[in-house]
């Protein structure tokens, strides 16, 4: 006999949980099933961002930032370290407290909420049920006026260097490595890899990173991506750009080593690696989620079929997150999942997918919302430009913070703003009072004519923006003044 709920949600990472929560918090009989477990095989919540994701590889970054700081900029400030170390272990026991306070604060938050959580893995059936297999085989169905679908993704499998969790690692493998390995390779110079690869090599490694395509970054803004390349590897990362990987040999013996096998410009090459990081990207895991008849599309890649509203073509069904269309962003999954459960209750409430920030957490950072140049060429619309270094900003130059830029860019005869592309401290924090800006269709003049404080970073933002019309006070115009 199926247990009868007004939602079931079937994952609960970003998109899942807080779809959850928000349908509770509107009246409605809630559950949310989540195959993640711990060793009671009670459910552990927050999907790959919480517990092998965002949260703990941004723990990791501050940690070897902070090592990294104290090892090569702090004598600038006229502090001294004698006999300076890093403690990896403590370093990743620092990184699983932080994981387990969020993941147990997602646990309640549904109590609060009186969401009903279920363990076990998920699978939509027709007729808008959901049945429910837990860690122990046990069997258990649901049944709801409404299924939302919040799976997730997981590691795309590289053949090539297959994945072993121990000299060969995906990125949940890269966060568990006890000792800084010598020689680190990465596979992919996308987000995870730039951020893992960034990791260890603040902490010691000589890390090679092997990207198959020609241009790095390719959805970044040209400039910015150009610029961040050149401060990537004056850190210490080697990219390798044209460079496909096509084999891998783990050697035998006591410390094994991985060689990679791969081409370039100058033909087949091979390179010995400690360790090794497959990061080329993640792919939804759809797989065993949908019954052959519960009516649900699915795209060739695995992505669930939706609309703008997030509704499949079943209705009552619904799916949100990494597992439908668009980035692949906790963000926007958190959003869609307040849009679901908005929509279920009777709302109008929408997301504006053209507002969507993007963020890489290396340092200096690389964030950006709108438009790219390149993007508004290629559709004929006409611009203006205006930039302003972190290397003339005050408060940038006093933190020992100054590499990167901010990039506004305007309608040429609207002023409206169309992107915001920084390369900087806080670059993320100091896009998103653009991304506010744009929601309300502001204008580079609105934030040319607003106070910024000094000194602030945020003045590298309104500097920017009076160079789009040639006023920068604190840099050379490269545009006549009006």
């Amino acid at each position: 006999m199926s247990k009868k709920f007004d939602v079931v949600v079937v994952g609960a990472g970003p998109a899942g949980y807080v779809a959850a929560i928000r349908c509770a918090q509107l009246g409605m009989k809630t559950a949310c099933v989540e195959k993640w477990h711990d060793d009671k095989n009670d459910p552990v919540y927050g999907g790959t961002c919480l517990n092998v994701g965002c949260i703990p590889s941004k723990a990791l970054l501050d940690s070897s930032h902070k090592y990294s700081e104290a090892k090569k900029d702090f004598a600038i400030h006229g502090i001294s370290m004698d006999k300076l170390a890093i403690d990896v272990p403590a370093m990743i026991d620092r990184k699983a407290k932080i994981v387990k306070q969020l993941t147990q604060g997602v646990k309640g938050l549904f109590a609060a909420n009186k969401v009903e959580g279920i363990q076990g893995a998920g699978k939509l059936l027709k007729g808008k049920k959901v049945l429910v297999t837990a860690a122990d085989g046990s069997t258990q169905e649901l049944e709801a006026d409404h299924i939302i679908l919040a799976a997730g993704t997981e590691p795309i499998n590289f053949p090539p260097p297959p994945v072993d969790q121990d000299v060969i690692v995906d990125s949940t493998g890269a966060l568990e490595f006890t000792e800084v390995p010598k020689r680190l390779g990465v596979i992919g110079a996308g987000v995870i890899g730039l951020e893992l690869g960034s990791v260890w090599s603040r902490l010691g490694s000589e890390v090679t990173i092997l990207e198959a395509t020609d241009a790095f970054l390719p959805a970044v803004d040209t400039q910015l991506a150009k610029e961040a390349q050149k401060v990537f590897e004056k850190q210490g990362l080697t990219i390798k750009l044209s460079s496909k990987v096509t084999g891998s040999k783990v050697s035998t013996g006591k410390t094994k080593t991985v060689t990679v096998s791969y081409t370039d410009k100058d033909g087949e090459q091979e390179i010995v690696f400690d360790k090794l990081i497959v990061a080329v990207g993640r792919r939804p895991c759809s797989a065993g989620l949908l019954s052959d008849d519960c009516g649900v599309q699915v795209d060739q890649r695995g992505f669930i079929q939706v609309n703008d509203q997030c509704a499949t073509a079943v209705p009552g069904v619904w799916a949100a997150g990494d597992l439908v269309r668009g980035p692949m962003l906790a963000h926007k999954g958190m959003e869609e999942g307040v849009m679901v459960a908005e929509r279920i209750a009777g709302k109008k409430t929408q997301v504006n997918y053209d507002l969507v920030p993007f963020v890489i957490y290396t340092h200096p950072e690389l964030a950006w919302v709108g438009k790219t140049e390149q993007q508004l060429k290629d559709e004929g619309v006409e611009y203006n430009i205006g930039t302003f270094p972190f290397s003339i900003n005050g408060r940038a130059m006093a933190a020992n913070e100054s590499a990167g830029l901010v990039k506004l860019i305007a309608h040429a005869k609207t002023d409206r703003i169309l992107g915001c592309h920084i390369l900087g401290p806080s670059a993320a924090d100091l896009t998103q009072q653009i991304a506010i800006a744009m929601e309300f269709s502001a204008s580079a003049e609105d934030i040319g004519l607003t106070m910024f404080s000094h000194p602030t970073l945020s003045e590298a933002v309104h500097e920017a923006a009076l160079a789009v019309g040639g006023h920068a006070i604190h840099a050379v115009n490269k545009r006549k003044r009006n």
